[in-house]
């Protein structure tokens, strides 16, 4: 396979390319054979780029760009505007074939609207999907959607799952167990979206589908992929990030709370910080937008340089499984 090569919307997110700079630079110095092309104002980007003077500007490249979609962007106005933005020419750039995915920290809904009006579906997908691995106990699941898709129809929800179980076998995990998320175990559980997706999921046939999962379940390890609305799955998300935050943020206050305790906290110390460092939201960050014909991983806004990072790890990790070209494989296939 030929080197990789990553366009990256560097105005995007909370801290722009301060952030997403030097977290390019570190990607590089990871993985030898990447190359990386940063789309943005020249005359911003260069700047911080030329506080690396080591890098190797062979494999880091600058595509100007300018103008910046904000955060508080609408879609549809994006969509008519802002043709020469840093996020639309960056998958312009996966769309003629230059780079073999995209990465971005910004406007979530913007860069839905414009992966789907640039990259267009896999035939047979309605609506793209967000999905991430999150922790559990097992290890971790593949919980999608994010919230590209609030209102999903049965038919939605079987695609997200289909498309759910391809991406998961792809990365690394054989027979996926699929789930769909629910208030219950018992069939009788759920709204009728949810209960009409699983008798889809029941007679197709198609994957290793064992039935509805809770909120605990989830994190117990019970399915490899676990699937809902976006508008559950984003709350589940930010609760999740938030409650990591939170545990670590107590023992620590715990371990700080007296003599006894801060000797028992040294000697914690060591499995202390290997908590943290699976907990932190940083080391799980980038989203994938399944079901477009062409990779775009979604870092969150407000991530730092090592959670970029992880945003390219992850798109890299899709361009050597050859994604969407596996899905499209499938999905014939697996869809109804």
């Amino acid at each position: 396979m030929s080197a990789p090569v990553i366009a990256i919307d560097a105005m995007g997110g909370d801290f722009g390319p301060h952030c997403i700079v030097p977290a390019c630079i570190a990607s590089l110095a990871e993985h030898p054979s990447l190359r990386l092309i940063l789309v943005g104002l020249p005359s911003v980007i260069e700047p911080l780029i030329a506080e690396h003077p080591s890098v190797d500007r062979s494999r880091l490249l600058v595509h100007p760009a300018s103008e910046v979609i904000a955060m508080d962007d609408r879609p549809a106005q994006v969509l008519r505007g802002k043709l020469d933005s840093s996020m639309r020419q960056a998958l312009e750039l996966v769309r003629c074939g230059t780079a073999q995915a995209c990465v971005s920290a910004g406007n979530t809904g913007a860069l839905m609207a414009l992966s789907r009006h640039v990259l267009k579906t896999l035939p047979g997908v309605d609506r793209p999907a967000m999905v991430t691995a999150i922790p559990t106990l097992g290890g971790s699941c593949h919980l999608l959607d994010l919230g590209a898709n609030i209102d999903c129809s049965a038919e939605h929800l079987y695609q997200f799952a289909v498309m759910g179980a391809v991406a998961a076998e792809a990365l690394g995990t054989p027979n996926p167990r699929v789930a769909l998320l629910n208030v219950g175990t018992e069939e009788i559980k759920g709204n009728q979206q949810v209960k009409l997706a699983a008798s889809l999921l029941r007679q197709a046939r198609v994957l290793n589908y064992i039935g509805f999962v809770e909120g605990d379940g989830l994190y117990r390890g019970e399915a490899d992929v676990v699937v809902c609305d976006g508008f559950v799955g984003n709350i589940v998300l930010k609760a999740s990030e938030g409650l990591a935050a939170m545990i670590v943020a107590r023992v620590e206050t715990l371990f700080r709370s007296g003599p006894a305790a801060r000797l028992v906290g040294w000697l914690a110390l060591p499995l202390l910080r290997r908590l943290q460092n699976e907990l932190r939201p940083a080391r799980h960050n980038g989203a994938s937008f399944l079901g477009l014909q062409g990779i775009v991983v979604k870092s969150h806004g407000s991530a730092g340089p090592e959670g970029f990072r992880m945003a390219i790890r992850r798109a890299l990790a899709e361009v050597g499984e050859n994604l969407p070209q596996r899905l499209h494989g499938r999905l014939e296939h697996l869809l109804l």
